[in-house]
């Protein structure tokens, strides 16, 4: 969630991944996918930095509790003989 603060100063929170369109009529407009709109005080350049810094929180936090959790292991970029994953057979589709 972004926190963002309404025209009056008080702030709430969205769920960036509902937002549809960020408009600048000189006010910021935030249109959610069902339509609702929110008019902040952020300017848009905020508003998409600030969806841009939690979705790359997000990402950190998955690489972290994946290392943490022993699911992931970054390849060794400097590994040119790693071998590949293994082949997967194919099979016809069923019809």
């Amino acid at each position: 969630m972004i926190i963002v603060t309404r025209l009056n100063g008080g702030q709430f929170s969205v769920n960036p991944d509902l937002l549809q369109r960020i408009d600048s009529a000189p006010d910021t407009i935030l249109t959610l996918v069902d339509g609702t709109k929110y008019i902040v005080e952020e300017s848009m350049p905020r508003v998409i930095d600030l969806i841009t810094t939690y979705r790359a929180t997000l990402v950190a936090r998955a690489q972290d509790l994946q290392q943490h959790l022993g699911l992931y292991a970054a390849p060794d970029p400097t590994d040119d003989d790693a071998p590949l994953a293994p082949t997967v057979p194919l099979r016809p589709r069923r019809k």
